[in-house]
């Protein structure tokens, strides 16, 4: 049997290569916002959210069932690469049928024509996803690979972006640059599989078996998608482009902070699908309290913090055309606790006990109600309708997750350390708030804010005995003292 990796180092790399999409965008975003403005913007990211519904039918679930499936098998090389292989295999046939119904709907609809240039570039992330086989090297923990291997091309990327990208005539140019830092990298996954599994064809192939559970999870991703896209799609077709740069300033803000929330979830999904499999009932348990633990500390000192100072980071990122999205941002904040934890009892709770179907009745009625309140309030709000019915959305999924697993989880939920955290919070308001109205600069308000907040609502968790901070701070003393940085405790003489 081969050495599991460290969960630990798994969330390390994991975490670095969720900064990796958090930092990319933090440097060249301020730059582009100001070059692109809203309507540049908007184009691109109305194509992105539109092209994100092709590549979800071309993967058809298996994000996560290829992970789950993959991660059971992990241990036998001739079964993996059979498993590999027919996964491979339903994700190219259904690349075909997803450009086929592009190229139908840029035939159809004049707006898409005007711009099928971006589209079709935008497209590409398509083919780049189904060759990439991402879920095979999660399912074999490849952390560290996927890692440094995200690094390098969003680094040529963002040295790209500030060669060529000078006008607001470049949003194409900004789109294909977008694509080579969250895509390109599929081809090198594709050649350096041959490490993981086998080329050659191995027989007894048996696509059908996939077939059952890849429909409940593609019945999830669509549920997803459509949800997580459909403000922008909506704000594009009903408003403008420029109402879509708006909103999706805010959304973009959002997203970089989740995607840190999210990541101790993403890199427990293959090992508690492996203790399930083992029937290791106890450590599955351990490691899902410790995640929900983790998601409300983190998501919630962002969801306040942002709230608070949200002005003074659209300005400085986005700069004064984007001001529009600032009651947006503040309205949109709440997401990050409700996806948070969402993830957490979906993804990594009732994915691996097989329970498929919970998660997408929770999601058809986070769709059912984004599409209703969207509806209603986009007309007459533009972008804060749109932000007030993902937020709606996003707690009625976990409202529905809670009730459908509250006898399972009701411990976890009640480990968490809810008074701790809510005293943090409160300290670290009060310790920065006085801060903004000092007349400083957006940069050096933030900053300040930012130390002050996070610094005192660190330090309450620590004081107050909080296991996940005072664990991190163990191991951060213990790795400085092991290099020497800090000196060793002297022993107690007798």
């Amino acid at each position: 049997m081969k050495k599991q990796k460290s969960l630990k180092k798994n969330f390390v790399y994991h975490t670095l290569l969720k900064m990796s999409s958090v930092i990319f965008p933090l440097i060249t975003f301020p730059y582009v916002s100001r070059i692109l403005r809203p309507a540049g913007m908007g184009r691109v990211s109305f194509a992105v959210s539109l092209i994100s519904y092709f590549t979800m039918l071309s993967q058809l679930g298996m994000p996560t069932y290829g992970i789950r499936t993959c991660s059971k098998v992990r241990n036998n090389r001739l079964e993996l690469t059979r498993t590999a292989h027919e996964l491979l295999g339903i994700n190219l046939i259904m690349c075909v049928v997803s450009y086929m119904l592009l190229a139908l709907a840029l035939l159809l609809l004049p707006d898409l024509w005007q711009d099928r240039t971006l589209y079709v570039i935008i497209s590409s992330t398509i083919f780049l996803t189904s060759i990439g086989m991402e879920w095979l090297y999660k399912a074999l923990e490849q952390y560290r690979y996927i890692a440094l291997r995200s690094l390098v091309f969003k680094l040529i990327a963002m040295i790209a972006l500030f060669l060529l990208v000078h006008d607001g005539d470049d949003y194409v140019l900004y789109g294909a640059i977008s694509i080579f830092a969250s895509s390109a990298s599929n081809i090198v996954n594709f050649i350096n599989a041959r490490r993981l599994i086998d080329f050659r064809p191995v027989g007894h192939y048996d696509m059908k078996r996939h077939l059952k559970p890849v429909a409940v999870f593609f019945a999830m991703a669509c549920a997803t998608t459509i949800y997580t896209h459909m403000d922008t799609i909506m704000l594009g077709f009903m408003l403008t482009k420029s109402d879509v740069g708006i909103y999706n300033t805010a959304v973009r803000i959002k997203t970089l902070l989740l995607s840190l929330v999210t990541s101790l979830g993403a890199v427990l999904l293959p090992r508690s699908s492996y203790y399930i499999e083992k029937k290791m009932w106890k450590k599955f348990r351990v490691a899902s309290k410790k995640a929900l633990d983790f998601v409300f500390i983190v998501s919630s000192a962002f969801m306040l913090y942002f709230m608070l100072y949200a002005r003074f980071g659209i300005m400085l990122f986005s700069g004064g055309y984007f001001e529009s999205s600032v009651l947006p941002m503040r309205i949109i904040m709440p997401t990050l606790l409700f996806i948070g934890v969402t993830n957490i009892t979906g993804i990594q709770i009732m994915v691996p006990m097989g329970r498929e179907k919970s998660v997408l009745l929770s999601e058809v009625v986070g769709l059912v109600i984004n599409l209703v309140i969207n509806s209603l309030l986009i007309p007459r709000m533009a972008s804060t309708g749109a932000a007030i019915g993902t937020v709606v959305a996003e707690a009625a999924v976990l409202a529905v997750q809670y009730f459908a697993l509250r006898g399972e989880i009701g411990r976890a939920f009640h480990a968490v350390s809810y008074k701790r955290i809510l005293l943090g919070l409160a300290v670290g308001t009060v310790s920065s708030f006085w801060v903004a109205f000092l007349g400083l600069s957006n940069f050096m308000t933030l900053a300040l804010t930012t130390i002050l907040f996070f610094g005192s609502y660190g330090l309450i968790l620590y004081v107050t005995g909080e296991w996940l901070v005072r664990s991190l701070s163990a191991q951060l003393i213990k790795r400085l003292r092991k290099r020497g940085i800090l000196r060793q405790k002297e022993p107690e003489q007798p």
